[in-house]
């Protein structure tokens, strides 16, 4: 295992910040543009965007010093929003958790693993199939881009902030 580059660490904080403030972006200038970059809601789909963009391009930056990470790189974006998704359902909609604390906990954990995993992804096999995870990173983004207009019916698309969010129809 290698370990973490001072740039890569450097490139977490501020990845980590950016997404943050992301968060804010929809609510402070409500446009198109914005809404396709940050949450426009606080669904749980709609936060895979404030782990998205910035992990994207601090990836980018970061396969540019390490072109062989790119497949690792690809594969732990897609790792990340899924753990994103995973908990945070299984925190919100299962349990009815409502925690901002755990909220900021999870998602400064799945930056610090978007970081962290490539550096034990250090085996051919990324670089063999990196073509597959990045057309998946893609496609990921591509979902971001319909759902934030189309979003389909879903507890992964409902907006955790209105009232009895979780209830089932009788």
């Amino acid at each position: 295992m290698s370990r973490l580059s001072k740039a890569a660490l450097i490139t977490f904080v501020v990845a980590t910040l950016a997404g943050s403030c992301l968060h804010f972006l929809y609510a402070l200038w409500p446009n198109g543009l914005t809404a396709l970059l940050a949450p426009v809601n606080e669904s749980l789909w709609e936060h895979v965007k404030i782990l998205y963009w910035p992990c994207l391009l601090s990836g980018v930056l970061l396969v540019r010093r390490e072109p062989e990470s790119l497949g690792a790189r690809a594969f732990s974006l897609l790792l990340s929003a899924a753990v994103m998704l995973g908990v945070g359902y299984l925190y919100h909609v299962v349990l009815e958790g409502d925690s901002l604390f755990f909220d900021v906990a999870l998602y400064v954990l799945v930056m610090a693993a978007f970081f962290l995993l490539p550096c034990f992804l250090r085996t051919p096999v990324w670089s063999r199939t990196r073509l597959l995870w990045v057309v998946l990173v893609l496609a990921l983004g591509a979902a971001t881009f319909v759902f934030t207009w189309c979003p389909p019916d879903g507890l992964l698309f409902r907006d955790l902030s209105l009232p009895a969010f979780y209830s089932l129809p009788c």
